[in-house]
C-alpha cells in the first residue's frame, strides 16, 4: 500500500511516528511523508520515506493561507492516491480531512493534544471546534490520547464515541529509551523542563519558581531544553529567555537532536503544562527512570502517579510547584531512584509503543481491507 503520513512539522514526524513508519516499511509498504521542509526531511529519506514538502500556516488564522493549504492537500491527494492516509495536529487533522474527502480517500485521525485553542476559550475556539465536526465526518477513525479529549469531542458533537479510538500517546520505545542511574553530583542537582518554549507549557512559572528557589539551593540547576520563538500565539521570545539567562534564572540549551543524553543528566524532569494530549517527554523521562514533576491537568496527570513515580501540581500556580520541586529535592536519592524505577515500570505496562503501532496496523487493515497490515510490530 501507499500509505501518507502527514503533521505540522518533518521533526514531528521522525521524533512520535518513527515506530510506525519502521513497521509499514517492514511490512513492505511505501510510506511518505507530508510536511513542510526542515532539517530533519532529509534524516526521513534516509529513514526510508518518501518525503514531500507541504508548506502550512502552523499556527496561524489566516483563513486565505488555510484555503492555499487545502488546495496543496487536495493536489497532491489527487495525484498520489495513496490508500490510507494519517493525519496528526489541527491543520493536517482538519484540512487533510476536506482534502481526503474530495479525493475519495480513507483517513485515520489523531487528537494529539488540544492546544493554546482550547486552553482559552475564544471565537477561534468555536470555529475551530466548528471546522473539526465539519472534518470529522470523513475520518475512518479518530484516535484521542487522553479520556478527557475524547469525551469533550463526543459531548460536543464534533465526533459520534464509535468511530473513536483511545491510544496511550504516541507510545515509547522502551529499547532506545532505556533506564539510566541518577547520578552522583557531589550536592548538586539539575531540574529540566523539555518543551517548546510556550507560555502554556507552564515555562514562566518554572522560571519563578527557580528564582524563589535559588537563593536557598545555590547548587540547583533550573534548565530548558527546546525551541524558542515558534509560530505561536502564546510563544516565549527568545529575547526573553536570554534575559532569563543573563539574570542567572535557568539555562537554555536551544534544541536537540537527541534528547536522552540531557535526560540521563537530568535528576528530575519538569512540564508544569496547562494542557496535553499525553506529553512524549514525560514518557521519555519516565522510560528513563527519571523522578518527575509535573500538572495535575489532562494528559500529564494519566503519566504520573502522584507521590508514586513523581509529583503532582496545580496548574498555572507558581506557589504550589515551587513547593512540589523543593520537596523533591529534599528526597533522598534512594526514594528519588524508586520513584524512577516505577515509572519505568508504568511505562512497560502502558506505554509500550507496540501498543500503539500494532493498533495501527489493525485500523489500517480493517479501513482498507488488506490483511498483509494485521499483525504485531
Amino acid at each position: 500500500m501507499k500509505v501518507v503520513i502527514c503533521i505540522n512539522t518533518a521533526w514531528n514526524i521522525l521524533n512520535f511516528r518513527r515506530g510506525l513508519i519502521e513497521a509499514l516499511l517492514k511490512k513492505g509498504h511505501e510510506v511518505i511523508a507530508l510536511a513542510p521542509r526542515d532539517e530533519f526531511a532529509d534524516e526521513l529519506v534516509r529513514a526510508g520515506c518518501r518525503f514531500v514538502d507541504m508548506p502550512m500556516p502552523n499556527g496561524g488564522t489566516n483563513p486565505i493561507e488555510d484555503l492555499r493549504l487545502l488546495a496543496r492537500l487536495k493536489s497532491f491527494l489527487r495525484k498520489e492516491r495513496p490508500d490510507v492516509l494519517l493525519t496528526y495536529t489541527a491543520k493536517p487533522n482538519i484540512y487533510g480531512a476536506f482534502a481526503a474527502r474530495s479525493c475519495g480517500v480513507p483517513v485515520v485521525t489523531n487528537v494529539a493534544g488540544l492546544g493554546a485553542v482550547f486552553i482559552s476559550k475564544s471565537i477561534v475556539t468555536l470555529v475551530v471546534k466548528l471546522l473539526y465536526r465539519w472534518a470529522l465526518r470523513s475520518s475512518a477513525r479518530v484516535f484521542f490520547q487522553n479520556q478527557t479529549d475524547r469525551d469533550l469531542f463526543v459531548r460536543d458533537g464534533m465526533v459520534t464515541m464509535e468511530k473513536t479510538g483511545l491510544l496511550p500517546g504516541s507510545g515509547i520505545d522502551l529499547h532506545r529509551f532505556q533506564p539510566q542511574p541518577l547520578r552522583s553530583r557531589g550536592g548538586s542537582f539539575r531540574f529540566l523542563l523539555i518543551g517548546r518554549m510556550l507560555r502554556d507549557k507552564g515555562v514562566t512559572e518554572f522560571v519563578e519558581a527557580a528564582r524563589r528557589l535559588r537563593p536557598r539551593f545555590p547548587n540547583v540547576e533550573f534548565v530548558l531544553l527546546g525551541a524558542a520563538d515558534y509560530d505561536n500565539p502564546a510563544a516565549i521570545s527568545r529575547v526573553q529567555i536570554d534575559s532569563w539567562v543573563a539574570e542567572g534564572a535557568v539555562k537554555y540549551l536551544g534544541t536537540r537532536k537527541d534528547v536522552r543524553e540531557e535526560i540521563a543528566s537530568a535528576d528530575c524532569v519538569v512540564l508544569p503544562s496547562y494542557r496535553e494530549g499525553t506529553p512524549r517527554t514525560l514518557l521519555e523521562a519516565a522510560a528513563m527512570s527519571r523522578p518527575i514533576v509535573t500538572t495535575d491537568a489532562v494528559g500529564c496527570r494519566e503519566v504520573v502517579t502522584d507521590g508514586e513515580t513523581g509529583l503532582l501540581c496545580r496548574v498555572a500556580d507558581t506557589a504550589d510547584l515551587t513547593e512540589k520541586l523543593e520537596k523533591m529535592l529534599l528526597l533522598t536519592g534512594e526514594q528519588r531512584s524508586s520513584m524512577g524505577k516505577a515509572g519505568r515500570r508504568k511505562m512497560e505496562r502502558e506505554f509500550d509503543e507496540r501498543l500503539v503501532v500494532n493498533r495501527y496496523l489493525t485500523t489500517i487493515s480493517e479501513i482498507t481491507g488488506d490483511t498483509q497490515s494485521v499483525g504485531a510490530a
